[in-house]
């Protein structure tokens, strides 16, 4: 199972984008990938709860953390490979551990937390509250996201990741992100 959680090498270097629901995390990573002509990585944890929505009418559970977290990471290895410049992430295993920790009482899996730690990017995008807030089957806690950005913001502290926090409208974090990456993208050469 802890093989599932891995990450493969790769050559490309690894963006990720962290941050409380409905903060644009999705449009920039689409953004991303098409400015760079390379591939992102969707937020697994969408469709299988999507599926589980329709299907049960249930939302997230412990039970279902593990195999999000496994479907997240064979979707970023595979998309990995199709890549020698940038890879864009939409989510991590990262921000599975502090959601699991948010809304389980503290807690996270003990395999999840180690993968979350161990998996490497060159750099987090934490996206702040500051767009507007748009609810769907999943999203359900809108008064929360203060406290989740706060969240991610020690938890990113905390272990030392490197990150960017962005703010304003999406041509503002778009052309803050392209001016972080670029400068990965010139060191690499």
């Amino acid at each position: 199972m802890e093989e599932n959680l891995k990450q493969e090498p790769t050559n490309c270097i690894k963006i990720v984008l962290v941050g409380p629901e409905s903060t644009g995390k999705t449009t920039l990573s689409r953004q991303l990938a098409r400015y760079y002509n390379s591939v992102w990585v969707p937020e697994y944890a969408r469709e299988y709860l999507q599926k589980k929505w329709n299907n049960e009418r249930k939302t997230c559970e412990p039970v279902d953390l593990l195999p999000i977290a496994m479907g997240q990471m064979k979707q970023e290895n595979a998309l990995a490979k199709k890549t020698d410049t940038v890879l864009i992430c939409d989510t991590n295993l990262l921000e599975t551990k502090v959601y699991s920790e948010e809304y389980y009482s503290g807690i996270c899996d003990p395999v999840i937390e180690k993968y979350a730690l161990k998996n490497t990017y060159d750099l987090y995008f934490l996206t702040y509250i500051d767009t507007p807030w748009e609810g769907d089957d999943l999203r359900d806690k809108p008064e929360e996201r203060a406290k989740m950005f706060k969240a991610f913001e020690v938890t990113l502290e905390k272990h030392n990741k490197p990150y960017v926090l962005l703010k304003g409208d999406k041509k503002t974090r778009l052309e803050m992100a392209i001016k972080h990456i670029d400068k990965l993208l010139n060191n690499k050469h």
